[in-house]
């Protein structure tokens, strides 16, 4: 082709026109791109044409489309620094490169395509794909000596498509910046319906309880079956409270049961009642629990405590609404909405026989896991707080703050027992702070560790705050294995002698741990 003949204007144009094209699509970047470099090599016959661009930190040109020819993973993974290569020289002046003859180049790093002797001689041209001063890539070509294009012809070309993938960049770019925004939008405004529902009876800011009044939102209006799982403490019976009265029920009677407090005969006669003489006792007829509740809601505390014979006769209560009393034949309606609460693991109890499955269907329609003290640290400064001022109140005495020794030791602390535990500790540091602030000192004798004040300090530098948090992960570990060495070694990854050197260096005692625990 001759530059400048009418044939070189048509073929020009009918690339740019189907380059114009592709950008316009809805196709994701790199493919766009990959088109756009396979009508460079089949209209214009510019070879191995290859788009680079910077990495996310700006620190190399990377491989992010390659026309139609053979390459390997391990030259897709080929990277240019600036001012390395004819690539890096433009990333670097942002300016375009020609290579005449790139056999006699010795610039040339030959790393993506490989080009091989027995190709013939050809022409390299690369162009910046820059916004303004900003370099965002580079486009390149190979441009065989047998094609009559014209290097500058190329170059040119090249330029304007180079502008044109640049436009495309900068649209994208846009779209995803709204898109993010949009994203960070509707993200803050679930956020702010949740925290508009806050049960008043729950204390806690934590994303993990975030989650949790989502849940409850979503099904207190409904009369569905909800089973509240959780560690001992970590505030169950607060969310069976929240849900019903936050529902339609919120007029009828909450009615709470305790499974694990009661036998199995006295279990069945307290949640169906009995007849007058329906056993040895039965001096007269008394109402069951789900009839007290009737047009209410019945909390069942640790269900997981039930007998199989007990499962059989509540399953019928959830699915057919429908019981009988203890020594009746009499059949009763049922008009109660059904909240359960565990903390066993009932996947396990269904599969070693102790809980039916059935039930555990039944009951598990929708599930809400509390999080434990120790997975929402957040939230204990700010629930230590209330319980301190609530104490404070019932015992008469005007607690303002909580000293930062204080708070140190709290938040150094396992919490086992989670909320439970945290309110009864700050009951007895009410009870035996000597002013209008409790100090650590005031604390349980089991939030005590020796150290911990001393350590855990806003003044702390590195070295402190590395081994503060190296104590509290081998603390925690020792509780869990019961203070076993060997144990504590291979849940942490680490030897059993690395663990006593450590236990040594920092001052942990095993025998005062595992007693508190």
């Amino acid at each position: 082709m001759v530059r400048g003949s009418d044939d070189t204007h048509r073929m020009e144009l009918e690339a740019l026109h189907a380059i114009s094209r592709l950008l316009s699509a809805t196709s994701m970047q790199r493919e766009s791109l990959r088109e756009i470099l396979k009508v460079l090599d089949e209209r214009l016959h510019l070879k191995r044409g290859t788009v680079t661009l910077l990495t996310m930190d700006d620190a190399e040109l990377v491989v992010e489309a390659v026309g139609e020819v053979e390459v390997t993973p391990e030259q897709m993974a080929a990277t240019y620094r600036e001012g390395e290569g004819i690539l890096g020289h433009v990333l670097a002046t942002g300016r375009a490169e020609v290579v005449p003859v790139v056999s006699r180049e010795p610039r040339f790093q030959n790393r993506i395509h490989k080009r091989g002797p027995g190709k013939g001689e050809f022409s390299f041209i690369c162009v910046p794909i820059s916004l303004g001063s900003e370099v965002l890539g580079t486009l390149s070509c190979d441009l065989m000596h047998s094609v009559q294009f014209g290097l500058d012809n190329a170059e040119r070309f090249l330029g304007i498509v180079a502008s044109m993938i640049a436009g495309d960049m900068q649209n994208r770019r846009v779209l995803r910046l709204q898109r993010e925004a949009l994203e960070s939008e509707n993200r803050r405004l679930k956020d702010a319906l949740i925290c508009d529902y806050h049960p008043e009876n729950i204390i806690g800011n934590a994303r993990e309880m975030r989650q949790v009044y989502r849940k409850i939102k979503q099904v207190a209006s409904s009369d569905t079956t909800v089973l509240i799982r959780g560690e001992s403490g970590t505030g169950k019976e607060l969310v069976a409270s929240a849900l019903h009265y936050s529902g339609s029920r919120a007029d009828g009677p909450l009615v709470k049961v305790n499974c694990a407090a009661l036998s199995e005969n006295l279990l069945e006669s307290e949640l169906f009642g009995h007849e007058k003489g329906a056993f040895t006792g039965a001096y007269q007829s008394r109402k069951g629990r789900i009839e007290e509740a009737e047009g209410g809601t019945l909390f069942l505390d640790e269900i997981g405590e039930f007998s199989p014979l007990t499962q059989v006769k509540l399953l019928r209560v959830i699915q057919e609404r429908e019981y009988e009393s203890v020594g009746s034949n009499r059949t009763k309606r049922a008009n109660v909405r059904i909240i359960a609460a565990t903390h066993r693991d009932l996947e396990a109890a269904v599969a070693d026989g102790s809980f039916r499955q059935d039930f555990y269907y039944r009951i598990n329609v929708f599930p809400i896991l509390l999080p434990s003290l120790r997975a929402r640290k957040s939230d204990i400064l700010l629930l230590a707080n209330h319980f301190a001022e609530k104490c404070g109140k019932t015992l008469g005495k005007p607690i303002h703050r909580i000293s930062t020794s204080a708070i140190n030791m709290l938040l150094s602390y396992h919490w086992p027992g989670n909320v439970r535990e945290l309110e009864n500790c700050m009951e007895h540091a009410a009870l035996v702070c000597g002013g209008e602030v409790i100090q650590g000192q005031d604390l349980p004798p089991t939030l005590q560790m020796p150290g911990i004040e001393e350590q855990a300090t806003d003044s702390s530098n590195l070295k402190q705050r590395v081994a503060m948090l190296e104590r509290e992960i081998i603390i925690d570990a020792l509780k869990r294995c019961n203070g076993r060495v060997v144990e504590v070694a291979g849940e942490l990854g680490i030897t059993d002698r690395m663990v006593r050197y450590k236990l040594k260096n920092l001052g942990i005692d095993v025998k005062a741990i595992t007693r508190q625990h």
